[in-house]
């Protein structure tokens, strides 16, 4: 198990050398405070890094890991949305499966492992579940001293995650303000369930960063997105960067560092823009 942990980072310096983007809240420097904690659902109880400036209530925001699940670099990168000025929430989504902490890394995955995470892992955090889970997540985070309730949320998901961020949003449309998915998988599907047919049942704006070969494979998924955002009348947009799946991740075999840091700066523009 982590340990409740600060890390003090030296302003603009600081966010241009974690690829933050080019828009600090501050120019001093910053305590960001880690810290594990468990959160009762109606399934059970999750395990979770919540990451905050030391100082002050911000804006929340739901940061879905993927399917390697809760893990150091997942809180490194909710760090890193602290740092810009969030109160960020990482939970455990497959807590019905196993228990993660976010202390260690499962390394790459067999594909033994990857078909199991794949369904049974996913069947288990079901669609109503995830809706479940984001409303006691909210509720949890909102009555934290570090918190703003009173600005709208993010959603942010990687891979399965970024399934994870649009039903969020969809279960909670007058809080969520901005979604964002991250080489999301099953993002857009041809199912009746598919997260991008949410995209009416929301009031937030959106980003989707995918990957090259996603694109490749499922050329329609971005026009099958763009025409939801504009059917719905929300902002929203997809950019398809020429890396490949989890280019975003920093300890994924995959990881890009341009293109990380081009799709991080879009995320940091969309929360700057929309929950203020």
């Amino acid at each position: 198990m982590i340990e409740r942990r600060h890390f003090v980072a030296s302003g603009a310096a600081s966010l241009a050398l974690l690829g933050c983007g080019p828009r600090p809240r501050s120019t001093g420097p910053v305590e960001i405070v880690e810290e594990p904690v468990t959160i009762p659902t109606p399934d059970g109880t999750a395990q979770a890094v919540l990451l905050y400036p030391a100082s002050g209530a911000w804006p929340a925001v739901l940061l879905w890991p993927d399917i390697r699940g809760l893990r150091p670099a997942f809180a490194d990168l909710g760090r890193k949305l602290a740092l810009a000025g969030y109160s960020v929430l990482v939970p455990n989504a497959f807590y019905r499966s196993a228990a993660l902490d976010g202390s260690t890394s499962p390394g790459e995955l067999t594909p033994e492992q990857t078909r199991e995470r794949l369904d049974a892992w996913r069947a288990a955090a079901s669609d109503d579940g995830i809706v479940r889970d984001t409303r006691a997540y909210m509720a949890w985070l909102d009555g934290q001293p570090n918190t703003d309730a009173g600005k709208k949320a993010g959603s942010l998901g990687y891979n399965v995650g970024g399934a994870h961020a649009f039903r969020a949003a969809a279960a909670m449309p007058d809080r969520f303000g901005a979604v964002a998915s991250v080489h999301g998988l099953g993002v857009a599907t041809a199912r009746p369930n598919s997260p991008h047919l949410l995209v009416g049942r929301t009031r937030a704006a959106y980003f989707v960063a995918m990957a090259k070969p996603d694109d490749e494979r499922e050329p329609g998924d971005k026009d099958d997105l763009a025409r939801a955002f504009a059917d719905a009348g929300l902002k929203g947009r997809v950019e398809v960067y020429p890396a490949n799946h989890g280019f975003a991740v920093p300890d994924d075999k995959a990881w890009d560092q341009a293109a990380a840091d081009l799709a991080w700066a879009e995320i940091l523009a969309l929360f700057a823009g929309a929950l203020e």
